[in-house]
């Protein structure tokens, strides 16, 4: 019996499973959370004193997906608001994340078209400025 040859023919398969999956690793697109992360988690102080302004409020914003793709924010104490931002972050794919400008009157509610975005879950962060403060509320839309 001659087992030199499938030693040999055993080191040739292992190696073309190597070279095979290190091609596949390479090939995966790896998302992180945000490209700045570590910045943020430097500043995370900064949100968690956002959350626990926007835990005081007696009226809390409202986020809600309506018919034809439309996503409707209340912002209760729009006439104290200087400004706002809402995010939508697409946990699947940072591509389909879209950055917004608040501008609601006092006594109205934002009203944004969400056309062009992909099927799937969201993630609406809004961030907003109001009496010299910054507030921060999060909620999962799906569309």
């Amino acid at each position: 019996m001659n087992f030199g040859k499938w030693i040999v023919v055993s080191f040739i398969l292992f190696t073309v499973f190597i070279g095979t999956l290190v091609t596949v690793c390479m090939r995966q697109d790896i998302d992180l959370v945000s490209k700045d992360y570590y910045k943020e988690e430097l500043a995370y102080q900064d949100q968690i004193e956002r959350l626990n302004n926007t835990e005081i409020l007696s009226t809390k914003p409202t986020v809600q997906l309506m018919e034809n793709n439309i996503l409707q924010i209340k912002l209760n104490q729009s006439d104290e608001i200087k400004n706002g931002e809402l995010i939508l972050f697409c946990p699947s794919n940072s591509k389909m994340d879209r950055k917004f400008k608040l501008s609601a009157l006092p006594g109205e509610s934002d009203l944004i078209e969400l056309k062009g975005l992909d099927k799937g879950m969201y993630k609406a962060k809004l961030l907003w400025t109001m009496d010299d403060k910054e507030f921060y509320v999060e909620e999962v839309i799906n569309i």
